[in-house]
């Protein structure tokens, strides 16, 4: 019977470790086992946690599969409790050079996202779950778009939260109820992209189309922000599409900074042009045919660069 154990562990262990994503700390550690059958179980739960503990690490935000919490107690605690045992769509926003305090209210609001649950046909409402973005509820003043101007505001950064969300929506093929997008561009998602709030005022808004609960995970990590959906089943296939035209350059305005050596010079935010997106999906089904469906217009006026001198 232990041999026989030994010959079927072998050959699960070999399917496992086929993919070239094992060390050869992992490989000694197969020998091993090998070599010693009293510590089966115990060497088999090592090597297929080292394995999972892989996962995505995009260099610019897009779609993953590869999670970072699948051995966390508390998420698959929640996963079973909820009856939401596969991955409908996870996302990775990458952060590039995050304004003040974006990073910490980022953080905050994630954990606030944290285990939420959408049942079946209910509408997910981000103000309502985790606004009002205050000081007395833990947010700070972070840089925020207010028309054509950059400003500090309560809760400033929660927006990439509001993308992130929109972007899993999309991609899980839900039914988009609000969206905004912000007044200028944005440079972690692709124009078209985005969504931004403002309690009271924009919100960030979708219907659970699907027939069971969807259970929301996040996690930050440096400066990405990692969030998936879970559900029953996976969605069809959810492939982006943009039309960019009327491109507006940015302009440079030039900001006096006295702790800056006398002519030096240093660019703080790097510009974007402005323009309008017209932005569409194509949803492929399972059995080869696909529809277009059509995401609105988007219109941005350019971000300016700014530069600090003295």
């Amino acid at each position: 019977m232990r041999k026989f154990q030994k010959i079927i562990l072998s050959l699960s262990l070999t399917i496992l470790l086929s993919n070239n994503v094992y060390s050869i700390d992992n490989q000694n550690k197969y020998k091993t086992l090998m070599k010693n059958s009293n510590n089966i179980s115990g060497e088999v739960e090592f090597i297929i946690n080292k394995i999972k503990d892989r996962y995505d690490i995009p260099e610019a935000s897009s779609e993953v599969s590869n999670m970072p919490w699948r051995n966390d107690k508390e998420f698959l605690k929640a996963k079973e409790k909820h009856n939401t045992p596969t991955l409908i769509a996870g996302f990775c926003a990458v952060l590039k050079d995050p304004l003040p305090g974006e990073e910490y209210n980022v953080n905050l609001a994630a954990r606030k996202a944290k285990g939420l649950v959408v049942k079946p046909s209910d509408i997910f409402s981000q103000n309502t779950n985790i606004g009002p973005y205050t000081k007395v509820r833990g947010f700070k003043e972070g840089a925020s778009y207010i028309g054509g101007n950059i400003i500090m505001t309560e809760g400033g950064g929660v927006c990439k939260v509001a993308t992130t969300l929109y972007n899993l929506a999309v991609l899980s093929n839900l039914e988009i109820i609000e969206r905004h997008n912000h007044s200028m561009p944005i440079n972690y998602v692709p124009y078209g992209q985005d969504a931004t709030v403002a309690y009271g005022v924009k919100d960030l808004r979708f219907k659970n189309t699907t027939e069971s609960s969807i259970l929301i995970w996040t996690e930050m990590i440096d400066n990405r922000l990692y969030m998936g959906f879970y559900g029953s089943e996976k969605p069809p296939k959810v492939i982006w599409n943009h039309e960019v035209k009327d491109i507006v350059a940015p302009s440079t305005k030039y900001i006096k900074n006295e702790k800056l050596n006398s002519g030096e010079m240093k660019t703080v935010l790097n510009g974007m042009d402005g323009a309008t997106v017209k932005s569409t999906i194509t949803i492929t089904y399972g059995d080869g045919h696909y529809i277009i469906k059509n995401m609105g217009i988007s219109h941005y006026q350019p971000l300016p660069k700014v530069i600090e001198t003295n």
